[in-house]
């Protein structure tokens, strides 16, 4: 028995007896076994969803980035003139970078989608065939006009 089934959210004797150790040793402890024995199921999917969503408004943050950037100014105007320009070309090539990543993913969906199709023909055809070969004839398959 590994450790994760031992310890899995479920009333189980080493579960209740770490519960019943923690309230003993330190209150707070004992609750958040308790805690763990009623949620802990639900903590892997809550887990999944709090880090979809801090992925997301981090994501969006860096994208919102380049459009409110304070224009501060240093005082010399050809360093700021420098900046500006480096700055939009660096986001230019940014935003080509974020166009060939969408082509690329679409030629990869592209792929997996050929490679399914083949995939299913071949799963049929040696289907009809091994149905062909279990009655010793052709296979009678309903065809359309």
């Amino acid at each position: 028995m590994n450790q994760s089934a031992l310890l899995r959210p479920d009333w189980t004797p080493a579960t209740i007896a770490l519960m019943i150790l923690g309230f003993m040793v330190f209150w707070p402890l004992g609750l958040a076994m308790l805690a763990y024995i009623i949620f802990g199921e639900r903590l892997r999917g809550f887990k999944r969803d709090v880090n979809q969503a801090t992925d997301g408004f981090f994501a969006s943050c860096r994208r919102s980035h380049g459009h409110h950037r304070p224009h501060f100014s240093t005082g010399n105007v050809a360093f700021d003139d420098w900046r500006k320009a480096e700055l939009d070309r660096i986001e230019e090539e940014r935003r080509k970078l974020d166009e060939m990543r969408k082509e690329f993913d679409e030629y990869l969906r592209e792929l997996r989608r050929a490679k399914d199709q083949e995939e299913f023909d071949r799963f049929m055809r040696d289907r009809r065939n091994a149905k062909r070969d279990d009655n010793g004839g052709p296979v009678a398959e309903f065809q359309t006009p």
